[in-house]
This record gives structure tokens, sequence and C-alpha cells, in this order.
């Protein structure tokens, strides 16, 4: 373990100090997205959503985890008893290399064995917006199933536990005709993205709709596996993460749209 990691504590974030604690990623608190944010987060606090900070001695923020019964996930995926990992973070390269990334892992092992869970489990990928593959192979987790960029990762503690499994979000994406966003408070950056896209619709002359997902079962049938943030044109999905106003209008210009600048 590196001299990092051993000075590291962690904050239980509750609905009590959450406001004044942050959400990590977000540190505008007079944002829509985080007040968006902490809001969904107090909501899911009772059906066992929980976030944890790792801090060092001086109280620095440097890594941030987010999960809750895999029953509850934000994600596509079946995990009977399993706790799912939504979310973690941790920016600074200096700092991925210093085992933060385990230690937070950790965290949610260790809660998932006190509360007998059957393993915990997570959905990857070497893209955009998620967690690499590697953080939790050198944790001992193993991909049970694989659908376009994402792997549903897994370690288990009970080998007579049902393997879990992803849904298959393509099935989701005919449904949608015309141009749609679908998107959740789950993270804090969804609102500036939904925004600063409906602005750029507009400017351009397009009819985007916006979906906002209410709940996790909703999310678990999204149309695509990042299920929180999706862009779909005609059953065609274009972004499956936040994207910003310049990449929105870069998609434009590749369906044939002429962009307004």
């Amino acid at each position: 373990m590196s001299e990092l990691a051993e000075q590291v504590t962690f904050i239980d974030v509750t609905p009590e100090n959450v406001t004044e604690v942050g959400i990590f990623c977000n540190k505008n608190k007079k944002s829509p997205g985080f007040k968006a944010k902490v809001e969904w987060y107090k909501t899911g606090f009772s059906q066992g959503l929980r976030m944890k900070i790792a801090v060092d001695n001086n109280g620095k923020q440097l890594g941030y985890i987010e999960y809750m019964p895999a029953e509850i996930a934000w994600r596509p995926l079946i995990a009977p008893n399993y706790f799912f990992i939504q979310c973690i973070v941790i920016f600074s390269n200096e700092i991925k290399n210093n085992g933060i990334g385990s230690l937070l892992v950790l965290q949610c092992e260790l809660d998932a064995k006190a509360n007998n869970k059957s393993g915990i489990c997570t959905m990857s990928s070497n893209g955009p917006w998620v967690a690499k593959n590697s953080l939790f192979e050198k944790n001992n987790f193993i991909s049970v199933d694989t659908l376009e960029r994402f792997n549903l990762m897994v370690k288990t503690f009970d080998n007579y536990a049902p393997v879990p499994k992803l849904i298959d979000w393509t099935k989701q994406q005919s449904k949608f005709k015309g141009w749609n966003i679908v998107y959740a408070d789950q993270c804090p950056w969804h609102e500036k993205s939904v925004t600063d896209l409906s602005q750029s619709a507009k400017e351009n002359g397009i009819t985007l709709k916006i979906i906002k997902l209410e709940t996790a079962q909703q999310a678990q049938n999204a149309p695509s596996g990042f299920a929180t943030f999706s862009v779909i044109c005609d059953g065609k999905l274009l972004a499956d993460h936040y994207i910003s106003k310049t990449r929105f209008e870069n998609i434009l210009k590749q369906m044939g749209n002429n962009v307004k600048t």
C-alpha cells in the first residue's frame, strides 16, 4: 500500500451532511445539477444508496464512490442480492496510481459483506465516463457479461448465487422517434448538458424531446448501457453519456444538419 493510501480516511455522506461535504465532482453548490443530485441522493438513501468520499489528513478530497443494492441500480442489469457500484471517481493521475481506487472498492465490499450480500458488481468500460476494466480486474472481479462497450464485472462471495447479467438495452432503442435526450439526476453534470443541448436544438430548428428518468426501474430499461444519459434519434444511439454543446453540434453535422454557428 502506498504512503498516501495509508493516510486516507472516508467520509460517509448522509442526507444531513451532503450539502456541506458535497458530491465530489461538482463543487458549485449553487448549480442546478448539484441541487438535483443532492435531492436524488436524499431520495435514494433510505433504499440503501450510499456515497463515500476519500480524504487525506488535510481534508483534501481524493476520490469518491457511489453504490447501492443492485435492485435499485440506475443501470440496465439484474443482480439479486448484490451491491452495485454506480460511480467511482478519481481525477488525479497521481492519486489513481496510489491505490485509492482499490480502497474505495474495498469500502463497498466491506459494506456488502456486513449486509450479507452475495457479492458486488459494476459496469466498466475503457470508454468515457465509466471506470476502466483494469481497476476491477486487479481487485479480483471477473467479467460475466458484455454488451457494446460495457463489461459487467462481478466479485462473488457466494458461489451458489445467480450470476448477474445485463439487460439488453438495444431492444429499447427503436421506441425512440425523432430527437431525444433521456437522462436522470444521478450525475450532477446532466442538467447543464440538457440545458445546453436544448438551446442548440432550438437554435438549429430541431424538436428535441426531453425524457427524465424518475426511478431506477426506468433507468434499467433505458436505451443505453450508461442509462442515465442518452442522446438518441430515430432509434439510433448517438451518445451514451454527458456531452457538450459542441459535441452535440458535431453530431448534428454528421447527421447532415446545417448547424448555425
